[in-house]
């Protein structure tokens, strides 16, 4: 089916619940940019019918930067690249506790995650971030609790689930087709088995990936098609903000309506999931970053990111009211 006859569908109310088919998805990425804005138009409906006109915020601390092993050709992070990124290591308990408080304060969200960066977490970092987890749970009762840790033990998930997390981030990055050129120290697979793990211990999964990476337009579908096949509750979509250092420190990020037009793709492919636009926002999308919501996202990161300052919790309180949109926000907070 052509854009214009998705359009007819959804209008006649039998849009496919399930989303639409691979081909579909990729004779959309073809759209002309005088017919985006229809196929924002039927993102924006197919978002409003499944998800309703609120915007979920989810904060981020980066509890531990630097040094990893894996060589991610995007990451600044990365011991393999020389991007002079902060390094240190996991910060103490009281301080990722304070951290989480003065973040769910200022930015009024309903979720926080704690990340570090590595390929994996030790047991000794673990049992930190365990018990920050429980503490946190405690003072903000209503808050949902995340995590991005790298690959965990059966053991470690069990202590994570039991600490009071709820969901857990581990994205796919890119295509299986294209892995290989963005990293070479682990498998694609080894990324979708740790979402199977942590989902079969009944814990949420949180998995997306990075547009500009070098992929075609073909591979961000597939990547689509591989995210939707693991069936995660929150599709982060994150835009290459290229670090000078990193293997990709040079590439020219993607214009602004070709990234929205992928946010409307990956609605009209995962129709009910949620949909967090996240890295790399405010430098790709520049001025046309609220129009994520209309193109069919229906969640944010809000604050900075883990290497990278995003905006302030204001502008984007305000962005999203102006939009005509309400915030999930966290009834726990301060004023």
């Amino acid at each position: 089916m052509n854009l214009f006859e998705l359009i007819q569908k959804q209008q006649s109310g039998i849009f496919p619940k399930d989303g639409i088919s691979f081909d579909d998805a990729f004779a959309l990425t073809g759209t002309e940019n005088k017919d985006l804005y229809f196929l924002f138009a039927l993102a924006n409906s197919v978002r409003e019918k499944y998800r309703g006109n609120k915007v979920n915020l989810c904060a981020l601390t980066n509890a531990k930067s630097g040094n990893c092993t894996e060589d991610c050709k995007f990451c600044s992070q990365s011991a393999h690249h020389n991007s002079k990124v902060e390094e240190y290591p996991l910060i103490n308990e009281d301080e990722i506790v304070n951290q989480a408080r003065e973040t769910i304060n200022a930015t009024k969200t309903n979720r926080f995650c704690i990340v570090i960066s590595g390929k994996g977490v030790s047991e000794a970092d673990l049992d930190v971030i365990c018990n920050a987890l429980k503490r946190i749970k405690k003072e903000f009762p209503a808050i949902a609790l995340d995590a991005s840790l790298g690959f965990v033990s059966p053991e470690g998930i069990i202590k994570l689930k039991q600490a009071g997390l709820s969901r857990y981030n581990h994205n796919v990055e890119t295509a299986e087709s294209h892995f290989g050129k963005v990293c070479t120290t682990h498998k694609h697979s080894d990324r979708t088995n740790t979402i199977k793990a942590f989902k079969n211990a009944g814990i949420e999964a949180c998995c997306g990936g990075i547009f500009g990476l070098g992929e075609t337009s073909r591979q961000r579908i597939e990547m689509a098609f591989e995210i939707k096949a693991l069936d995660p509750h929150c599709i982060p979509l994150n835009f290459l903000n290229p670090i000078p250092g990193t293997a990709l420190g040079n590439n020219k990020p993607l214009p602004p309506l070709e990234l929205l037009k992928y946010v409307a793709i990956y609605r009209l492919i995962m129709p009910d999931k949620e949909i967090r636009v996240c890295g790399g926002r405010q430098t790709n999308l520049k001025n046309l970053q609220s129009m994520i919501f209309p193109a069919g996202a229906d969640a944010i990161i809000i604050g900075n990111y883990l290497t990278t300052a995003g905006s302030t919790p204001k502008d984007d309180h305000e962005m999203i009211k102006s939009m005509g949109l309400k915030i999930e926000n966290n009834p726990n907070a301060s004023e």
